[in-house]
C-alpha cells in the first residue's frame, strides 16, 4: 500500500528523482520521461472522465465513464511498472507489472465499441462534443507516452516491460474509438478534407 506523508521533500531540488527501487536518476532520464508522460495521459483521461461522469447512469456515456475510471487504475500500474527497472533475478509477481490480460481487455473494448461505427474514408479532425475533444487530447498524450516508452525500451531493453508499450498502443486506439462513439457514434465526426484551404491553382 502506498503511503504519502509529505508532499514536498526537497530531494529533487538538484534535478534528480528517485525511482521505485530507490535509485536516483536525472529528472529527464528516459525512464522518468516515460512514466511521467503516462501520468500526464492519466490526468488528461481524468478531464474526459469528469465530462463522461455527468451522464445518466446506465447510458452509453456512463459506461464509458466506468471504463475510463478502470483504465486510470491500469495507468497507475503502467507507471509503477516503468518506474521500477526489471531486475535480472526478479521473481514473478515480486513487482507490479502490466500484463497481457490488461491489454486484452482494451482490445475487447475496442472491438465492442468499433462494431457500431461506420468505416472511415478520411482522418478525423479532433473535436466535436466536449467528451470527444477531451478523449482526443488524452489519446495524443497516450500516444506520446507510447513513443517515449519505445525509446526507453530501446535504451534499456532488458529492464523494461514490453507489455507497457502494447498497452499504451491499444489505449490510444481505444480512446480514438471512444471519441467517435462520443460524437454520436461517428455521426458528428468532422472529416479532414485534404488541401481544402489551398488556393485554386487556376486562379
Amino acid at each position: 500500500m502506498v503511503k504519502l506523508n509529505r508532499i514536498y521533500t526537497k530531494t529533487g531540488d538538484t534535478g534528480s528523482t528517485g525511482l521505485g527501487d530507490g535509485q536516483r536518476v536525472r529528472k529527464d532520464d528516459p525512464r522518468v520521461e516515460a512514466y511521467g508522460t503516462v501520468d500526464e495521459a492519466n490526468a488528461q483521461l481524468g478531464v474526459a472522465l469528469v465530462i463522461a461522469a455527468q451522464a445518466v447512469p446506465g447510458t452509453l456515456t456512463s459506461r464509458i465513464a466506468d471504463l475510463l475510471r478502470s483504465i486510470q487504475h491500469d495507468l497507475f500500474d503502467v507507471g509503477a511498472d516503468l518506474c521500477c527497472p526489471i531486475l535480472k533475478e526478479e521473481a514473478a509477481g515480486k513487482r507490479l507489472r502490466i500484463t497481457a490480460a490488461q491489454t486484452k481487455r482494451l482490445e475487447d473494448a475496442i472491438d465492442a465499441h468499433n462494431d457500431h461505427l461506420a468505416p472511415l474514408n478520411s482522418f478525423i479532425l479532433p473535436g466535436g462534443s466536449p467528451l470527444a475533444a477531451a478523449l482526443h487530447v488524452a489519446r495524443t498524450a497516450a500516444r506520446r507516452a507510447e513513443r517515449l516508452t519505445v525509446t526507453l525500451h530501446e535504451a534499456d531493453k532488458h529492464r523494461t516491460n514490453p507489455e507497457a508499450i502494447r498497452y499504451l498502443n491499444r489505449l490510444s486506439d481505444l480512446l480514438f474509438v471512444l471519441a467517435r462513439v462520443a460524437n454520436e457514434n461517428g455521426a458528428g465526426d468532422i472529416l479532414w478534407v485534404p488541401g481544402v484551404n489551398r488556393p485554386n491553382a487556376k486562379q
